[in-house]
């Protein structure tokens, strides 16, 4: 049987305390994947303190390089590594590969990224006694960074934490989710060939206390999380006074007026909803049709429903595969028979089978249900009708997270109006809240999370500013 080692400081290590790891659609063996106790955590943080001034001097010229040698590498493996997503995660390998090529991106953005870590120059002569002065700027990076990611995108999320800690010059530790810890660990071994500094990155997969653990010591400067409120806020409490990036989800709205081109809403709206089984922070959740358009949408969206392609992912026309596991599958069951005792319709799905949920549609669903107020993080999706596009807009706020919005229209007008209404932190016009490339500034507030991600975005928080002044 395969033993899959971990890194600490940049090198495999066997633990004696492993877990059994399985497919996540036919549960067959992929091996034994070694797991970190918190000896190997203090080891791993120690071993970062000990890089940070070796990473911190890196010239931004070495950095790029090691980024785009990554990139190179991950192109290179890029079907290899899209078949072992599917695997770990039951995602579709269409949408495997997308991972994949986007990742890719990620790497090569953060490479540009690298060499554009500049400051500023500051005019402090404006007042008499400060003639003669001048403030440089330069941001210096923070130390080490404590990255958490979870399983439904296994590189590309990872790429997001791994790739600007580089660009910026801190050492990285990374705990990957333990569904899609293979995934993880062969950028382990792309990194471990490029001639980083000895401690730049550990990949420790582990138990949620020894997580915990990592983000509670004062050795790590930035906590990087990926993954649910619950337990992303829990972290913030435990973290000190640690920079924190927190990516927590959302239940996004998309609202469709009149003048859209419902043809082009309706595909982008069935994908935006069930792709990956609905397991996108920023899946279309919430649809709000206009009560003039609505039923013509509606009559769309069920029919291009009844056509996804559902079952074992790695078949290239599957859309929605398996729930990474039936206790996922479960929930989502249970959220929907909620919905359905106060009062709730369902249009098409409703039913599961072990650890598959067919793709959902709810009608006349009360709004303190919990597939319309919480993370449904399923393919399950509500359809609702307004009256008047401020209206819509409410009720795409009447909600605890705000991470991304879609709307439909072909008015400016409305379309500013909701970007200057809709609390989020993107608006998507003419498109899907499930809409993200990777340079973008990404992520939420209220309970969607803290900061922002996109390299340029990620580098500024792992890096802090410092200035010199200039007594001419």
């Amino acid at each position: 049987m395969t033993t899959h080692p971990l890194f600490l400081a940049g090198a495999e290590v066997t633990t004696p305390s492993t877990f059994r790891h399985r497919n996540t659609y036919d549960h067959q063996d992929l091996g034994e994947v070694c797991l970190a106790g918190r000896n190997d955590a203090a080891a791993a943080l120690s071993a970062a303190s000990h890089a940070r001034s070796r990473m911190a001097r890196l010239s931004s010229g070495a950095r790029e390089s090691v980024l785009r040698r990554v990139a190179e590498q991950i192109h290179a493996r890029q079907e290899e590594l899209a078949h072992i997503i599917t695997a770990e995660t039951g995602k579709p390998v269409s949408l495997s590969r997308g991972e994949v090529q986007r990742s890719v991106s990620t790497f090569e953005i953060a490479a540009e990224e690298a060499k554009r870590n500049v400051g500023e120059v500051v005019a402090l002569d404006t007042l008499p006694s400060s003639e003669g002065r001048l403030g440089l700027v330069k941001r210096f990076p923070r130390g080490a960074v404590v990255a958490i990611t979870p399983f439904n995108f296994p590189i590309n999320l990872v790429a997001h934490k791994v790739a600007p800690a580089i660009a910026a010059g801190c050492p990285v530790i990374l705990k990957p989710a333990p569904q899609a810890v293979l995934t993880a660990l062969m950028l382990g071994r792309i990194l471990a060939g490029l001639g980083l500094p000895e401690g730049a990155f550990s990949i420790l997969p582990c138990a949620n206390d020894v997580a915990e653990s990592l983000v509670r010591d004062d050795r790590a400067a930035v906590v990087s999380f990926t993954g649910s409120a619950r337990v992303g806020w829990q972290l913030a409490a435990v973290a000190g006074r640690k920079r924190l990036l927190l990516e927590l989800g959302g239940n996004a709205a998309v609202i469709v007026e009149p003048d859209a081109d419902l043809e082009v809403a309706a595909q982008r709206i069935v994908t935006g909803a069930f792709a990956n089984a609905g397991q996108v922070c920023i899946k279309v959740q919430r649809v709000f049709a206009h009560e003039k358009i609505a039923d013509k949408l509606l009559a769309r969206l069920l029919e291009l429903t009844a056509r996804v392609g559902v079952g074992d992912p790695a078949h290239e026309d599957v859309l929605v595969g398996p729930l990474i596991d039936e206790a996922a599958a479960l929930r989502v069951e249970s959220w929907v028979q909620e919905a359905v005792r106060q009062g709730a319709n369902v249009l098409c799905g409703g039913a599961r089978d072990g650890q598959f949920y067919r793709p959902t549609w709810l009608t006349d669903v009360p709004e303190t249900t919990k597939v319309c107020c919480e993370e449904v993080f399923g393919p399950v999706t509500v359809f609702a009708r307004y009256h008047d596009f401020e209206a819509a807009l409410a009720a795409a706020n009447s909600s605890e997270f705000g991470l991304q919005a879609g709307v439909f229209t072909r008015s400016l007008p409305l379309a500013l109006q909701a970007f200057e209404t809709l609390e989020v932190g993107g608006v998507i016009l003419n498109d899907v809240p499930t809409y993200r490339v990777d340079q973008m500034p990404y992520g939420g507030i209220k309970g969607s999370g803290l900061g922002r991600e996109g390299p340029k975005y990620a580098i500024e928080a792992f890096t802090e500013p410092r200035l010199l002044v200039i007594k001419t």
